[in-house]
């Protein structure tokens, strides 16, 4: 979270709204451990990871989404089982929850 700071501090005072997601849980295999961070602005920035790549993509949609549409904080669920995962060729795996909410000042 610490690495996110200085650029969150710098599209806030921009005037950019901003969306944080957060792992909180994984389930199976899972790229990175709960607490691991990303941060993502109404331009479509992006600092940090909270999956090291599987869904970052899907991850930064949802944040521009919930950005331009209801901006309530929201629980989002990412992955397959490791079966699932191995079946269609995906390496990561495992299931991540992460809670995604906007930044207010």
């Amino acid at each position: 979270m610490r690495d996110l700071l200085n650029d969150i501090d710098r599209w806030k005072s921009e005037g950019k709204r901003i969306a944080l997601a957060r792992v909180v849980d994984i389930e199976g295999s899972g790229p990175r451990d709960p607490g691991a961070a990303m941060a993502v602005n109404q331009d479509g920035e992006v600092v940090g990871s909270v999956s090291g790549g599987c869904v970052e993509g899907a991850v930064v949609a949802e944040a521009l989404g919930m950005l331009n549409g209801d901006n309530q904080p929201r629980l989002v669920t990412f992955g397959y089982s490791d079966d699932e995962a191995f079946a269609v060729g995906l390496t990561c795996g495992g299931i991540i929850h992460l809670f995604l909410q906007p930044l207010t000042w």
